[in-house]
């Protein structure tokens, strides 16, 4: 009962930031970090009672974990930048649906974690692969704005709602700086996936979904990143991109949990 009304209110707690940027004006003020601070703290308190018992490993606590990084993520960003806070009106809604699922699969069947490797070496790696999901989901938050930024520049149709996302020129900046940082985390991710793999069965590398996609994206988001920096690829290219980057680390982390937990359930 307890665990049940902390989930509400955890999903209670995403709403008012959600709602912070259809105020007249908008703006970064003081409303705009509590209500933030609110729904980080609010999923954060969830995520650390789930966690308390032993290492939860189903498909909802996947997506708690992801909306506390991103939260976490977003306010680091939105201190750094005078753009990021923009996305607050695309980031939230996103988070809010992540909220509702994870409640709603929040029985499904789990497989057990029995480690092999050293807890410290398995920690690490579920810290920076959540790390790893939460800026790629930030970064395709960007790429959306991006995206939409576009489409009323080129149709001269401006309406109320894409006037409070970052303009085309700081949704493209924030997307690319975001997904520099990504590739690094990404690349610790992939290292600390290996030595946890070989500690647990004497072998370098396991050729699975979940390495194959992961893999995938490291080398779309370099390809990208090497594109922009050589010869200045941008505007839609860029954001189709990372909207794929995007689409493969889903199927590799909560696709291959949804697969496990919710279609195959037990019998997995």
């Amino acid at each position: 009962m307890e665990l049940t009304l902390l989930r509400l209110a955890a999903l209670i707690s995403l709403v008012p930031a959600a709602l912070t940027l259809f105020r007249k004006p908008a703006k970064r003020d003081t409303v705009f970090w509590s209500t933030l601070v609110v729904a980080f703290a609010g999923t954060m308190a969830l995520v650390v009672v789930r966690q308390s018992d032993g290492w939860s490993t189903g498909i909802s606590s996947a997506l708690w974990l992801t909306i506390v990084a991103c939260l976490l993520f977003f306010l680091i960003l939105s201190a750094a930048t005078h753009e990021a806070w923009r996305l607050t009106p695309l980031l939230m809604p996103y988070l809010i649906v992540l909220a509702v699922l994870a409640t709603v699969w929040d029985q499904a069947p789990e497989r057990p974690l029995n480690p092999t490797a050293p807890l410290a070496w398995i920690g690490t790696h579920i810290v920076v692969s959540v790390a790893t999901y939460g800026l790629i989901t930030l970064s395709a938050v960007a790429a959306l704005a991006a995206c939409l930024q576009g489409r009323a520049l080129k149709a001269k149709i401006y309406s109320p709602f894409a006037k409070l996302l970052p303009s085309l020129t700081d949704s493209e900046s924030l997307m690319m700086r975001l997904l520099a940082i990504s590739e690094a985390v990404l690349a610790a991710g992939l290292m600390t996936g290996v030595a946890t793999y070989y500690m647990e069965t004497g072998r370098f590398l396991l050729i699975d979904h979940k390495t194959l996609f992961t893999a995938s994206v490291f080398v779309v988001v370099g390809m990208l990143l090497l594109a922009h920096a050589r010869w200045g690829v941008r505007g839609r290219a860029a954001v189709q991109a990372v909207l794929l980057a995007y689409l493969l680390l889903t199927l590799g982390y909560p696709g291959v949990k949804f697969v496990t937990d919710i279609i195959l359930g037990p019998a997995f």
